[in-house]
C-alpha cells in the first residue's frame, strides 16, 4: 500500500500527519502505543473527560510525562509533544490538526464530534461504530460534501471485513457472505452487567474486575455489538442484512464455506450477499474446534469453472461441492492497527471502509418484559439488546435504533423479545442526535430486502 513510505516522506519533510485522539480508552491506548513508534505520525492532542486518565494512558503507551505537558496544541506542534485536555472541541478546531479519531464509544458524542470535525475540514476516523450504525451514511455524505474523508477504523473488525469484501470484488469474485466470529449462545441475549461475570469467567481469567467495564463487555456477549458491527459492514459494502437478523451458526474456520451459503444449497443463509456472524460455541455450550472468535472472513464464488478448480488446486477452504471458498483472518489487533486508517485518509484520501448506503440497522429488542415508566439503559445494559434488521423493515416499522435506546423512558409496556418502536419511548425530537437520525432516514431511501 506504500503507506509506510509515504509516512516516512512526511517525517523527512518535517510535517508529520497531526492527529487528535478523542477518547483515551482501550482502543485509543492501543493506538497510542504504536503511534509513538510510527515515523510520520504526531499525536498533537488527546482529549478525554478525565485528563488524569488520559495522562495515565499516555504513560502506559510509553510517552514520558514531559511529552504530555504541552500547554496547548501550538506548543505541542512546536515541540513534537502532546497536548492533553478535556475539551475535544478545542483540539478539533485547531488548524494544524489533520485527522480526528473519534473513540468515545457514545453514539451521541460521536455524531456531534464527527460533525464538528467535518465542519472544520478534518478527516474523521470513526472508531465509534455505535455512532456509525446510528447515522454513519449521513456523516459520510457530509464529509464528502466538505471535501474530507470519513472512515471506519482499521484494526476493528468492520473495516477489516470491508477490506476482505473489496479484495474479493476487485478479483472478480461474487461475495456470498462476510462477517466475523464471536462467542454466542441464544441465552446470551438476556445477559446483563450483573450476570456477564458468569460468562466472562468461563474463558477469561479476570483477577481484577475494577479494570473491566461490565456493560461494555456485555454488549459483545448479548449480540448487540455484532448487530452494530454488521450494520456498519452492510452499509459500507452493500451487503444485506438477513430478514431475521444474525443467526450466529456455530462454525470452525474450516466449515465456513459449507455453512455460509444459501439454505437452498445446504447452508444456513437466507440468500447470497449477506452479513453473518459465526459462533465459537455449539448450542450446548461446547467450544467449536478451530473457531474464529476473534477473526473475520469472506465466502466467495465464481461463475468460472476454471476459477473454482483453482480454489481446490491452491488449497482454498472449499465447501463440499467445490462451488464456494472461504478466506479468513484469524484475529484483529484493534488500536494497534489503527494507524492504517490514519495514514490512508491523510495520505491517500481514501477511507478504510465507509458507509455508501442505508441498508442495515441495529434496533432495540426488550431483554425482559418492560413497563411504562421504565428507563432504557442502552447497549450492554439490563433492558435491551441490539438486533440487526434490514433498514427498509426498520424504517417501515418505525423501529427504535439501539443507539437511541439509552436514558429514555417507556410510555407503554413492551413484551420480552419485542422490537421497540419510536412511539414506545418519549424522545426529544429537537435533540441533535435524534435530529441527525431523522435526517439520515429522510435522505437515504432503504430498498426492500
Amino acid at each position: 500500500m506504500n503507506l509506510a513510505s509515504k509516512l516516512r516522506e512526511r517525517a523527512s519533510q518535517g510535517r508529520p500527519v497531526r492527529v487528535a485522539l478523542i477518547g483515551a480508552g482501550k482502543f485509543g491506548t492501543m493506538f497510542l502505543a504504536q503511534a509513538r513508534l510510527t515515523p510520520g505520525l504526531h499525536i498533537a492532542g488527546v482529549a478525554d473527560l478525565s485528563v488524569s486518565r488520559a495522562r495515565e494512558r499516555l504513560a502506559a503507551a510509553g510517552f514520558s510525562a514531559e511529552h504530555s505537558a504541552a500547554r496547548d496544541v501550538s506548543e505541542a506542534i512546536k515541540t513534537s509533544a502532546t497536548f492533553v485536555a478535556d475539551d475535544a472541541a478545542r483540539l478539533i478546531a485547531h488548524p494544524a490538526i489533520e485527522v480526528v479519531i473519534e473513540a468515545t464509544g457514545d453514539p451521541a458524542t460521536g455524531i456531534s464530534l464527527a460533525t464538528a470535525a467535518i465542519r472544520h475540514g478534518k478527516h474523521v476516523v470513526m472508531v465509534n461504530v455505535e455512532a456509525d450504525a446510528l447515522a454513519g451514511p449521513l456523516l459520510a455524505r457530509r464529509a464528502r460534501e466538505a471535501g474530507v474523508v470519513y472512515s471506519l477504523a482499521w484494526g476493528d473488525q468492520p473495516a477489516l471485513i470491508c477490506d476482505q469484501v473489496d479484495w474479493a470484488r476487485a478479483c472478480g469474485f461474487e461475495v456470498v457472505a462476510a462477517g466475523k466470529g464471536t462467542r454466542y449462545l441464544p441465552s446470551y441475549h438476556g445477559s446483563n452487567p450483573d450476570t456477564v461475570w458468569d460468562i466472562l469467567t468461563q474463558y477469561l481469567p479476570i483477577a481484577d474486575r475494577s479494570h473491566v467495564n461490565p456493560k461494555m463487555f456485555n454488549s459483545f456477549l448479548d449480540g448487540t455489538k455484532s448487530a452494530i458491527e454488521m450494520t456498519a459492514v452492510a452499509n459500507a459494502t452493500g451487503l444485506a442484512s438477513q430478514s431475521g437478523g444474525l443467526a450466529f451458526p456455530p462454525a470452525s474456520r474450516f466449515e465456513l464455506a459449507d455453512l455460509l451459503k444459501p439454505r437452498a444449497e445446504g447452508g444456513t443463509l437466507e440468500k447470497r450477499g449477506v452479513t453473518e456472524v459465526v459462533s465459537s460455541l455449539t448450542r450446548d455450550g461446547r467450544d467449536v474446534p478451530h473457531h474464529l472468535a476473534m477473526g473475520t472472513y469472506v465466502v466467495v464464488t465464481s461463475e468460472s469453472a476454471y476459477a473454482r478448480q483453482c480454489f481446490r488446486e491452491y488449497n482454498c477452504l472449499q465447501d463440499k461441492t467445490g462451488t464456494y471458498a472461504a478466506l479468513y483472518r484469524p484475529t484483529h489487533l484493534i488500536g494497534l492497527e489503527l494507524g492504517i486508517s490514519v495514514a490512508s485518509v491523510a495520505l491517500r484520501g481514501e477511507p478504510t471502509g465507509a458507509p455508501i448506503a442505508f441498508l442495515s440497522d441495529a434496533v432495540a429488542v426488550a431483554k425482559r418484559s418492560l413497563k411504562a415508566g421504565d428507563v432504557l439503559d442502552g447497549e450492554g445494559g439490563f433492558t435491551v439488546w441490539g438486533k440487526q434488521t434490514p433498514a427498509a423493515a426498520s424504517v417501515a416499522g418505525a423501529m427504535l435504533p439501539i443507539g437511541l435506546a439509552a436514558g429514555v423512558k417507556l410510555v407503554r409496556d413492551v413484551a420480552e423479545g419485542q422490537r421497540l418502536t419510536w412511539s414506545d419511548v418519549a424522545l426529544d425530537e429537537t435533540d441533535a442526535t435524534v435530529a441527525a437520525r431523522r435526517e439520515m432516514e429522510a435522505q437515504f431511501s432503504a430498498p426492500q430486502q
